[in-house]
């Protein structure tokens, strides 16, 4: 692999981003990694550093913050590094009755998982364009291809995500820009645990997920679901499938 290029990765302390990092870095790519705690960023480039042999470098930021993809686009402009492969892995959601969670809550999820992975996208995809390269890897759900109920605005957000990079996918690629969406199912990180949910036994390990993803992003896949059970309930129309969607997410509710 080319040990020049440069990946992004937000959400990159743990889970899946930090799967992510580490497969990248196996693969002698140098790595740009976001997320809110420093010292497992910190913890992480180090290891990975050593390891590896490639240059890491690490932004603290909120991406709730307003103008969080700004800042990171000028702490990267800072640094002096084209990015060659942008991975909007950060992202969160809840399990609960619409009705009982609080506004605050619904805001962040809209603020993260929309609109800040929308303005990363806006503005690193630019510099690709101009330079005719470039990748774009959006982290979804499988909950992007129907309703879900007691987790309905993480799945509404999701689904913007999958509509949102298939529709760039195409305006960008005369441009040698991919664009692909990872759509994981259940999975076992933190995630779960923020969400306000019991831990999922039968979920994929983050770095399978990881791993997939970066072969299927390689390959310039448009879709990546990973796993074959997965791939099966993603083709079962929406209108179907959200009365099941809630009784799963209800039963895994706190």
């Amino acid at each position: 692999m080319n040990k020049f290029e440069t990946v992004l990765i937000t959400g990159a302390s743990s889970g899946i981003g930090c799967e992510l990092a580490k497969i990248f870095a196996q693969n002698g790519y140098n790595l740009i990694l976001i997320a809110r705690n420093i010292i497992k960023l910190n913890e992480l480039a180090c290891e990975l550093m050593d390891k590896y042999n490639i240059k890491v470098y690490v932004l603290q930021q909120d991406l709730l913050e307003n103008n969080a993809a700004e800042k990171v686009y000028e702490s990267v402009t800072k640094i002096g590094k084209n990015v060659d492969i942008l991975i909007n892995n950060a992202g969160i959601g809840y399990v609960g009755s619409f009705h009982k969670k609080s506004l605050k809550s619904d805001k962040e999820i809209l603020r993260l998982n929309i609109v800040t992975l929308t303005e990363l996208t806006k503005l690193f995809s630019k510099d690709m364009v101009k330079l005719k390269k470039g990748k774009i890897l959006n982290v979804a759900s499988t909950g992007s291809f129907s309703p879900g109920p007691f987790t309905a605005v993480y799945y509404a957000t999701k689904a913007y995500v999958l509509s949102f990079s298939m529709a760039i996918s195409e305006e960008l690629k005369p441009y040698n820009v991919m664009v692909s969406v990872l759509c994981p199912g259940a999975t076992r990180t933190n995630f779960s645990k923020r969400a306000g949910k019991r831990d999922n036994k039968i979920g994929m390990s983050p770095d399978k997920v990881a791993r997939i993803a970066y072969f299927g992003l390689l390959k310039n896949k448009r879709i990546i679901i990973p796993g074959i059970i997965n791939k099966i309930l993603t083709k079962i129309p929406g209108n179907l499938v959200y009365k099941v969607v809630g009784i799963y997410q209800k039963k895994l509710m706190n």
